[in-house]
């Protein structure tokens, strides 16, 4: 189904998809590079609250995601500041292997 929610996005003429970060890879294999994914679901560690389909930000670097929308991570954290540089310094490493393939 998220294939073909992504098609009819596609067909709309829209540029993206808010999708799992699991599945952005496959939506960048089956639409192109240019179709934007924004994936919510990111998470310092696998496991960390009641959400499945999540991914850390390094993860879903690779995956190929344009845009990573985190909360709770950040404004549930102890320190809010150190939690987005770890995720920012993730997404970096991530984005700089990404650009090796």
């Amino acid at each position: 189904s998220v294939n073909h929610l992504a098609k009819l996005t596609q067909q709309a003429q829209l540029d993206g998809v808010v999708c799992s970060p699991l599945e952005a890879k496959a939506i960048k294999e089956k639409f192109g590079e240019d179709f934007l994914t924004v994936t919510p679901g990111i998470r310092l560690t696998k496991g960390q609250d009641d959400q499945k389909r999540t991914a850390t930000p390094y993860e879903a670097a690779l995956n190929g995601c344009d845009y990573i929308v985190v909360g709770r991570p950040i404004t549930q954290a102890e320190d809010p500041v150190a939690a987005y540089q770890a995720i920012k310094a993730e997404w970096q490493k991530g984005l700089a292997e990404k650009a090796l393939f």
